[in-house]
């Protein structure tokens, strides 16, 4: 299929234009795209996440995977509710499951945690979360901050070494399914200064975590999705899958849809970039990585230690899903239909341009005879 590219200048042309359009008049454009994304996923269903025997392992009850989507561990001592953990596979340009966006695990589902990693082959783990935020935990310590061993399950986690850059950490992590002789690399990256209910205060920082994760995926063979998570899994999750994505676009010459990739986002996992404040940022961060504003830091080497349950994370849940809990009942409600299950592909390509036309090309500049092939 052959596909009309752009030079990078021409993309940031366009951009920043469409930036300054949106911006005008109090940010009315970005509020009206933002609004009219509301009810994107309502009639897609959440009833194995709701049922009662799956409901302690949500961290936040009101935030459910979608049945279409959800990632299903494998049964355990034929106990038919042990497939389920609140994750979905969700799409970021070459297939239906490039990424896994989940919750944070919580303290009685590490272990399954660690078991979807390993059966679904993910080589890297992105940690856009804080351990903790004051008194309140929003993600268990699911892996050793200093270099060591510990089980979760029949998982043997191993951190070998661990990279500091300058807002982030990379860990190398060694994993071993008890009584199996062979093992796995996961690297793990880890961002927690996102603000409390907020964006970062630098976007020039994220863009650079983002780079380099963008850089990594691009660099290592595509065995498995890689995944995502905050503390729900929808928020700030969301948004650094978007801009990954778009990132992705304007690097092979593609222009950018931000509402068509968050539009795609909620039809796999709800409330994905779940307030205007991280809509706008992704618009914000990715003009500022086109116009040449950050670029990817080499981390340094440093020994392991334990002080990187530091920064200040929001909870990940907006003012409007802070309401008593019969509202939540009622906004979850309203989101939910169940298409079948996607097929595992069997070898993913990360962010190829050619499938991510069906969804984010504007269908008026996409097809030209003369244009280059991608």
């Amino acid at each position: 299929m052959r596909v009309q590219t752009y030079s990078r200048a021409q993309i940031l042309q366009e951009f920043r234009s469409r930036c300054q359009e949106l911006a005008a008049n109090d940010n009315r454009g970005f509020k009206q795209e933002f609004e009219e994304l509301n009810d994107v996923g309502r009639d897609l269903t959440t009833r194995v996440g709701d049922s009662q025997v799956n409901r302690e392992k949500n961290r936040y009850p009101y935030i459910l995977p979608y049945d279409h989507c959800r990632v299903r561990l494998s049964a355990q001592n034929s106990d038919p509710y042990s497939d389920y953990i609140n994750a979905n596979f969700v799409p970021g340009g070459g297939s239906e499951r490039d990424f896994i966006c989940t919750q944070g695990p919580l303290h009685s589902t590490v272990a399954d945690f660690w078991r979807m990693v390993w059966e679904q082959n993910v080589r890297i783990i992105v940690m856009v979360t804080a351990l903790r935020h004051k008194s309140t935990v929003l993600c268990e310590k699911y892996w050793p901050l200093e270099r060591g061993t510990v089980y979760h399950g029949l998982i043997q986690v191993t951190t070998v070494s661990r990279k500091q850059g300058p807002d982030y950490f990379i860990t190398t992590i060694n994993l071993r399914q008890r009584d199996c002789p062979t093992d796995r690399t996961v690297t793990h990256y880890y961002y927690p200064s996102w603000p409390d209910r907020g964006t970062p205060t630098d976007p020039s920082s994220l863009c650079a975590f983002t780079e380099h994760v963008r850089q990594s995926l691009e660099a290592i063979p595509r065995l498995g999705p890689a995944v995502v998570h905050c503390s729900a899994g929808v928020g700030r999750s969301g948004t650094f899958v978007a801009l990954l994505w778009l990132m992705q676009l304007c690097a092979r010459g593609i222009r950018p849809d931000v509402r068509a990739a968050v539009e795609d986002l909620r039809l796999h996992r709800m409330w994905m970039v779940q307030n205007l404040e991280q809509y706008i940022f992704v618009y914000q961060s990715l003009l500022l990585w086109l116009s040449g504003g950050t670029s990817a830091c080499r981390p340094q080497s440093r020994g392991v230690s334990s002080n990187i349950n530091h920064g200040v994370q929001d909870r990940p849940h907006s003012s409007s899903a802070r309401g008593n809990r019969a509202g939540r009942r009622r906004h979850h409600h309203h989101r939910q239909t169940t298409p079948s299950d996607q097929p595992q592909n069997a070898v993913q390509q990360i962010l190829h341009p050619g499938n991510l036309l069906r969804r984010l090309l504007p269908s008026s500049s996409l097809f030209n005879s003369g244009s280059h092939t991608s």
